[in-house]
């Protein structure tokens, strides 16, 4: 293989969604978080498919008719699952000579800390149902998030040493060893590792995409947090300073885009909850960026805008999908252009 892994802002067919159901950890929220899934798929629907997997399609299609979704933009597959993160347990595409291969990475449920027998084969079974064109398809030994890695579509990719290093996804691989193997099957000629950064309230050991997030024109957008009282504070100034000098293929700076900082979030038990602005999702021309009835809101899509300039910015309530301790990219898996089946 030769693989190029593409950029989240390039063309695409659509994307992937695991809708909530009673057999998750969703159950007791799903009247709450139900709507999040209903916006997100029909405001992506405009600017490309929506492929659904569900055990069973219940009152989603007419939930979604009524949102005012492309309805003949949307496609559903029944297939069990446990939960709803399809950003990672659904495929990682690449092109290699220009062909997609589908990449279906091992999924342990962030390294071991919840069920994923169903979420794991969901690719395979999709493929089997024929949701995909004619693609290549690849089944890498090695344990890999769509959420841990970001793509420039040119060869780097930007990481966090906390997730991809951590003892419960490939315990036999160290720095060197991963990033050969992020070579062999991404196509990564430089691989940026962030040292610092994390979320209180996040299960995925410090997933990139809830904290730094590569844009066009050599752009990181990343979370910032101005107020020394908050735990975040200290380590998120560590990684402002990692990021400052991190450098392209060309020697040359990033131009950096700080993110604002929601208000702390809290669960009934006092839990706090990993609000993030950087959980935003790219969809041919849009951007769909989580909100969270915060008084930062607008001036976090004012930033997005600047990283994509000419993108359409739709703002989407996510503060139920924190319950879960998650956010709007995390539920979500672009699938590139010349993947899916034509339907």
């Amino acid at each position: 293989m030769n693989p190029r892994l593409p950029a989240e802002w390039e063309e695409q067919d659509g994307i992937l969604l695991a809708w909530p159901h009673l057999e998750t950890d969703w159950a007791p929220y799903l009247y709450e978080v139900e709507p999040v899934f209903v916006a997100i798929a029909a405001a992506a629907s405009r600017y490309g498919r929506v492929l659904i997997v569900a055990p069973e399609s219940g009152l989603i299609f007419p939930r979604l008719e009524a949102a005012g979704a492309a309805m003949e933009r949307i496609r559903l597959i029944p297939l069990p699952t446990n939960d709803t993160w399809a950003r990672d347990f659904g495929p990682i595409t690449v092109y290699d000579q220009g062909r997609p291969v589908l990449l279906d990475f091992g999924f342990n449920g962030w390294g071991l800390k919840f069920a994923a027998d169903c979420d794991n084969q969901v690719t395979r079974r999709l493929l089997g149902a024929g949701a995909f064109s004619e693609v290549g398809y690849r089944c890498p030994s090695l344990v890999l998030e769509g959420g841990s890695i970001e793509s420039d579509g040119a060869g780097l990719l930007l990481t966090t040493s906390t997730c991809l290093l951590g003892p419960n996804r490939n315990p036999h691989l160290d720095r060197a060893a991963l990033e050969t193997e992020l070579r062999r099957w991404l196509g990564a000629d430089q691989v940026l590792w962030l040292e610092n950064g994390f979320l209180a309230g996040d299960d995925t050991d410090s997933h990139i995409d809830t904290l730094a997030r590569l844009c066009p024109d050599n752009t990181i957008a990343y979370v910032s947090c101005p107020d020394p009282e908050d735990e975040h504070h200290a380590a998120f100034g560590r990684m402002a300073i990692e990021l400052q000098h991190l450098r392209t293929a060309a020697g040359t700076p990033f131009r950096l885009l700080a993110l604002p900082w929601p208000q702390a979030r809290y669960d009934d038990a006092g839990q706090r909850l990993p609000a993030t602005y950087a959980n935003f999702l790219v969809v041919n021309g849009a951007v769909l960026v989580p909100t969270y009835d915060d008084p930062a809101d607008e001036a976090a899509m004012g930033v997005v805008a600047q990283a994509f300039p000419g993108d359409e910015i739709i703002g989407i309530d996510c503060r139920p999908l924190l319950l879960q301790h998650g956010s709007l990219h995390c539920v979500t898996m672009q699938l590139p252009k010349g993947v899916l089946a034509d339907h």
